[in-house]
């Protein structure tokens, strides 16, 4: 076959763009700013040195894509507006651990750029212009991305939890998500999302600890307990999960969401559990499966307590009650 002029590499900015963009380019580069012919481009495809990821984004080389250049063809599919939000953002930030996936990318609204399943899920935002981060490559904020993560949820309390898990990773501060939901309200989920940080704001710290708050003392008419309390032992400074003082009661109760098998978190809590023993504190543990899966039991061991020294907390019933389990 005669040789096809231009050739991209006599172009000076070739190396830079493809070093830049990760070795992946957009047909509108190829041809406007390289001179290509669209001969040209069929020529590369058909002899398998280049290849087509997404319409009119190609990579100029064979191969799977590494993860950066994926999210390179994302952007230039979704054009100049695209930038990387929702699941694809909070991997980024640290806020979920990367997981196999589309790439998530928000452009403006008018952008012509559409889902393309299983390799680029498109969002669109009125707020376009207040969410983006000015990083390499764009991403939307972290506070917009956590609220953004927990509305694609399904449901109200899922988007809750999720919420509380993400701001509980320490990436992102509450008060930072308190301020974008009150700039930016999601389109749907915002009362249980103000919940989440009003919860976090609170104390709760994990979706174990907004199971507890919600599922367990809110579901039950209890007290709201007093989170992440300060106690001395041995010269050192720990946190209880919730202690009831301020109702009057001197019970402590402790949320395992961690295995503890390590020696010196187990040494730890047998001396916190003495500590509490010497200070005549009562003392209740549950872990994820006793509250998620039984908050009615949990429930009715905290009213329980509760009641040795106030007959008036005794709490009540839940939609998911048997008839007297609370007050039993």
């Amino acid at each position: 076959m005669p040789h096809l002029s231009p050739r991209p590499t006599d172009h000076p900015d070739w190396e830079a763009t493809l070093a830049a963009q990760h070795g992946v380019v957009t047909a509108g580069q190829l041809l406007r700013d390289f001179g290509l012919t669209q001969r040209h481009l069929l020529h590369q495809l058909d002899a398998g040195r280049w290849q087509r990821v997404l319409p009119r984004v190609y990579a100029t080389f064979t191969g799977p894509l590494p993860e950066e250049a994926r999210l390179r063809a994302a952007l230039l599919y979704g054009g100049p507006s695209a930038v990387l939000s929702h699941h694809t953002a909070a991997e980024r930030w640290g806020l979920m651990p990367p997981q196999p996936g589309p790439v998530h990318v928000t452009v403006r609204y008018g952008c012509s750029a559409v889902s393309q399943l299983p390799h680029v899920v498109v969002h669109r935002s009125r707020a376009h212009a207040h969410i983006v981060v000015g990083t390499d490559p764009p991403v939307t904020g972290r506070a917009d991305t956590a609220i953004d993560v927990a509305v694609e949820e399904p449901t109200a309390r899922a988007a809750r939890q999720r919420l509380t898990d993400l701001i509980g990773t320490g990436r992102v501060g509450a008060g930072a998500v308190w301020r974008r939901l009150q700039q930016r309200p999601p389109r749907r989920y915002r009362k249980p999302l103000d919940e989440a940080v009003r919860l976090i704001a609170g104390g709760v710290q994990s979706v174990l600890e907004e199971c507890y708050a919600v599922d367990v003392e809110q579901a039950h008419g209890l007290p709201a307990g007093r989170r992440q309390v300060p106690a001395l032992v041995d010269g050192h400074t720990l946190y209880e999960d919730v202690t009831y003082d301020d109702a009057g009661v001197p019970l402590t109760v402790r949320l395992d969401g961690r295995t503890h098998l390590q020696p010196e978190t187990a040494l730890r809590d047998r001396r916190r559990d003495n500590a509490a023993e010497l200070a005549g504190r009562s003392r209740l543990v549950f872990g994820w499966v006793e509250v998620s899966k039984q908050p009615c039991q949990v429930a009715a061991e905290v009213a329980a307590v509760l009641r040795r020294h106030r007959s008036d907390l005794g709490g009540s019933t839940c939609f998911r009650c048997s008839e007297g389990v609370v007050s039993a």
